[in-house]
């Protein structure tokens, strides 16, 4: 029984492509027949028209393909450049951080050369200070009738620099000495410079 229905089955299946062959296959191949006669006899080479259609496809894709190469060379043109942009800008950054630390080791010097005079300076501040209080004390260690006459021969700043610095007794001996004007143009700077 499984072999009557296999073989069935077979016949059926040839069956079906037999009718495939005479209902689609034939009648397409009859058509086709049809219009190479219709054609050739209105004049048109059906095979001349093909090969032309097939030559004209051929060259539409070498100019595609010709096109994307031109397109891809001028990206990679493009990208080259973009390349060689971005690597000057990198050689100008560069340069500019080398100028920024080249500015920066002479402004370093340049802040140790300042620190250097400050301190000099302030060494001879020291100096000058010192030399200054030493000034006042022989100046209160001095006999006020000889102190008088030198500090009139001084400049006015000078004079009441080191008038404001001596001792309240050594400035009165030394101002009862001088003459009344200057002792009390004296007095009155020493009254201005203390406020």
């Amino acid at each position: 029984m499984a072999k009557e229905e296999a073989l069935l089955e077979e016949e059926k299946s040839g069956n079906k492509f037999l009718w495939f062959i005479y209902v689609v296959v034939i009648p397409l191949l009859f058509a086709i027949v049809i219009a190479l006669i219709v054609t050739t006899i209105a004049g048109i080479n059906v095979f001349e028209k093909a090969k032309e259609l097939g030559e004209k496809t051929h060259i539409l894709s070498a100019n595609n393909a010709t096109n994307r190469s031109k397109a891809d060379e001028d990206k990679i043109i493009s990208l080259n450049a973009e390349i060689q942009n971005k690597d000057t800008q990198i050689e100008n950054l560069q340069k500019q951080l080398d100028s920024g630390d080249n500015e920066k080791q002479q402004l370093l010097l340049e802040q140790k050369r300042l620190q250097q005079q400050i301190a000099s300076l302030q060494k001879s501040q020291a100096q000058s200070t010192k030399d200054f209080k030493e000034i006042v004390s022989s100046y209160e260690s001095m006999n006020p009738k000889n102190a008088a006459p030198i500090i009139l021969q001084m400049k006015d700043e000078n004079a009441v620099k080191i008038l404001s610095k001596l001792s309240s007794e050594a400035l009165a001996s030394i101002l009862e000495k001088m003459p009344a004007d200057r002792a009390a143009k004296y007095t009155e700077m020493l009254g201005g410079s203390s406020n």
